[in-house]
C-alpha cells in the first residue's frame, strides 16, 4: 500500500492507500480513506474527483452506482473502488480526494495511470 496522509492544528488527520499507482484498466481499483482525529475516527465528508491531464474535472461514483462521491457521509473509514476506463489507458490522470470533518478541510491527491 502506498499511503499518502495530511495532519494539522486541529488534529484532523486523513490517509490515503491504493494496492498501486497502476491499476489494469477496466477492473475494480480499490481504495481506502482514514479520517481520525486523536487516533479516533471522526464523522467527515468525502469527494473524490479524477483529474485528467488537461485539467478536466470528473466525480467519481459510487462503486458500480450512478451516486457520486460528493459530500458522502462516513465515519473513520470510507471503502471505494474506481473502474479506469479503458480509453485512459497509458494515461497519467490524479485521484483527487477531498474530505471535510470539524471545520477542518484536507486535500489528498494520488497519480494513477491504467495500464
Amino acid at each position: 500500500m502506498l499511503p499518502a496522509s495530511a495532519g494539522a492544528a486541529t488534529g484532523l488527520r486523513v490517509t490515503f492507500s491504493a494496492p498501486t499507482h497502476t491499476p489494469k484498466a477496466g477492473a475494480k481499483w480499490f481504495y481506502v480513506v482514514h479520517a481520525t482525529r486523536g487516533g479516533r475516527p471522526v464523522r467527515a465528508t468525502i469527494t473524490t474527483q479524477i483529474v485528467d491531464p488537461v485539467g478536466g474535472v470528473h466525480a467519481v461514483e459510487f462503486g458500480d452506482t450512478h451516486r457520486l462521491v460528493t459530500n458522502y457521509p462516513f465515519t473513520g473509514v470510507f471503502r471505494d473502488f474506481v473502474r479506469v476506463p479503458r480509453e485512459a489507458q497509458g494515461v497519467r490522470l490524479t485521484l483527487r480526494v477531498n474530505v471535510k470533518a470539524a471545520g477542518a478541510r484536507r486535500v489528498l491527491s494520488f497519480w494513477v495511470r491504467a495500464r
